[in-house]
């Protein structure tokens, strides 16, 4: 079973915010970030920069997270 999200700091445009997530996106979502060669600040910044205005930034990430993996085990 998941635990409650933990609050993490982002700094996106150079402006400090909290995204809260399970630890176990945290973790993924840092897994891909070094994946990638970015921090995980600059990682958020994209999917930040591509996700609806209606979307909020946790949900933008599980979905970005969720999609990578699901790519990856297809492959």
């Amino acid at each position: 079973m998941s635990a409650r999200p933990q609050k993490h700091s982002l700094t996106l445009k150079g402006h400090r915010t909290s995204v809260s997530l399970e630890p176990e996106f945290w973790r993924a979502f840092r897994d891909i970030a070094a994946e990638e060669g970015k921090p995980i600040n600059a990682l958020a910044s994209d999917i930040d920069a591509n996700r609806g205005a209606d979307v909020g930034l946790a949900s933008a990430i599980r979905v970005f997270v969720l999609k990578r993996l699901t790519a990856r085990a297809a492959d």
